[in-house]
């Protein structure tokens, strides 16, 4: 197992946290885009904050998380589901940088004035969305400011990719920290403040610490038990069925316009799956 995720609650009950290693997941998604170092690692970013939130999902549910920033990298969308599913893409994949990536070229490349955008299908009849305002481009002090100040729930979340210049993923991550109900701010800050006198979590994992290693340095002499392990992979619900049903929704001029010029072609954002239809195919949805 490469990359996965823990699920953590202290014997308390007063506090939960979720523990990501996506170095292998960042690569894959990179890969598919054919993304620069810097789009890579703005991909690590997001497929570890949409695994993040969807640790806290129930089954059968999905979220999107949406960053449009005022940067050049125009836009970062990725997906999570409750099982560990995660895809996602960015604007500009081939947005070029000068030396190391850092974490700061990654918040310049999304940008501190635009809006997060957090979309949850809970199986309702319409998804819940709630945006909120980009504070400043770095992905994890945003979800942090959104968790506390949307959703009400005091949180820390901490994201990290390290990406070589050439392009190799050495290691990314991420953690979330919550109180529940019942919990105290103080035993938050009191993680929260061990957190600060580590290493950034990339850095961790690149030098062979793993989630249940970081949990106990992290957690220390504060009893907690892990709840869950769940494995984190690629995947992308996309099909030529579900392709060829959306194009069904355009407008009747629209798909008029692709019946007459004999065929259409669509390409996935998430996957790069390409998909043709012919005219035949394309006069079958009247």
């Amino acid at each position: 197992m490469t990359d996965y995720l823990l699920r953590i609650l202290t014997e308390n009950g007063g506090m939960r946290a979720t523990i990501a290693q996506t170095g292998g997941l960042t690569a894959e998604v990179a890969g598919r885009h054919r993304a620069s170092p810097l789009a890579t690692a703005a991909l690590g970013y997001g497929v570890t904050g949409a695994l993040l939130l969807g640790s806290l999902l129930k089954a059968q549910q999905r979220v999107v998380l949406k960053a449009s920033g005022n940067g050049p990298l125009q836009k970062l969308i990725a997906e999570a589901d409750s099982y560990g599913h995660s895809r996602a893409y960015v604007g500009q994949p081939q947005l070029a940088a000068v030396g190391p990536i850092t974490s700061e070229q990654v918040a310049e490349a999304i940008g501190g004035d635009g809006f997060l955008t957090i979309v949850k299908d809970l199986g309702m009849e319409e998804p819940h969305q709630s945006t909120v305002p980009l504070q400043t481009g770095f992905l994890d002090a945003d979800l942090t400011w959104y968790m506390n100040q949307s959703e009400q729930t005091p949180s820390v979340v901490e994201i990290d990719a390290l990406v070589e210049p050439g392009g190799e993923v050495a290691a990314a991550g991420g953690l979330l920290l919550q109180t529940l109900p019942g919990g105290t701010i103080e035993s938050l800050v009191a993680i929260s403040e061990r957190l600060d006198d580590l290493p950034p979590i990339g850095k961790l994992l690149a030098d062979g610490q793993t989630p249940e290693a970081i949990a106990a340095t992290l957690f220390g002499p504060m009893p907690y038990s892990v709840v869950e392990m769940r494995p984190v992979v690629f995947r992308c619900g996309c099909s030529a069925q579900r392709t060829l049903t959306a194009l069904s929704l355009l407008d009747r001029d629209e798909l008029d316009e692709l019946i007459a010029s004999g065929s259409a072609e669509v390409d996935c954002h998430f996957c790069g799956e390409h998909y043709e239809f012919s005219r035949t195919e394309l006069e079958g949805l009247l």
